[in-house]
């Protein structure tokens, strides 16, 4: 499955992903947003998995295991460039900026903003094609939630 997906994303021009793939694909950008600080905590790792229990309707188990199949995704893909393109092709646009809202929850969630978060939150929604008024307003969003 794993591999699967990632040959997918490895395309020159992806297909777009169905539910499933999208979804695993989402999981692995909000991973490797929290472990871009080199501190990926007990907290980072709870928010994952409410965020994807709530966006995705999973039980808790449910939400630990997606995050568990996103943790060796994130670890064995390519750049985050590809996740967030096939994640643009395979989702609407409303969904996207709930995609960013819960990333910059992963963010914020340690109560500090590291250099490298800062650095993959200039380029994600970008790639997402999500311009920088409708970002922060879904960081203001994430930071009133926390």
């Amino acid at each position: 499955m794993l591999r699967s997906l990632l040959d997918k994303l490895t395309q020159p021009a992806p297909e777009p992903l169905q539910d499933d793939d999208a979804r695993l694909a989402v999981a692995a950008i909000l991973v490797r947003l929290a472990r871009a600080d080199n501190d990926y905590d007990a907290a980072e790792k709870h928010a994952i998995d409410r965020i994807l229990a709530q966006r995705h309707d999973l039980t808790d188990a449910d939400a630990s295991a997606l995050r568990g199949k996103a943790e060796a995704l994130e670890a064995s893909a390519p750049d985050t460039v590809r996740f967030t393109n096939a994640v643009k092709e395979a989702v609407p646009l409303d969904d996207r900026i709930a995609i960013l809202e819960a990333a910059w929850t992963i963010v914020l969630t340690d109560g500090e903003r590291a250099s490298e978060e800062d650095a993959l939150m200039r380029m994600i929604p970008r790639f997402l094609g999500i311009n920088d008024l409708d970002s922060n307003l879904a960081r203001q969003r994430a930071s009133k939630a926390l």
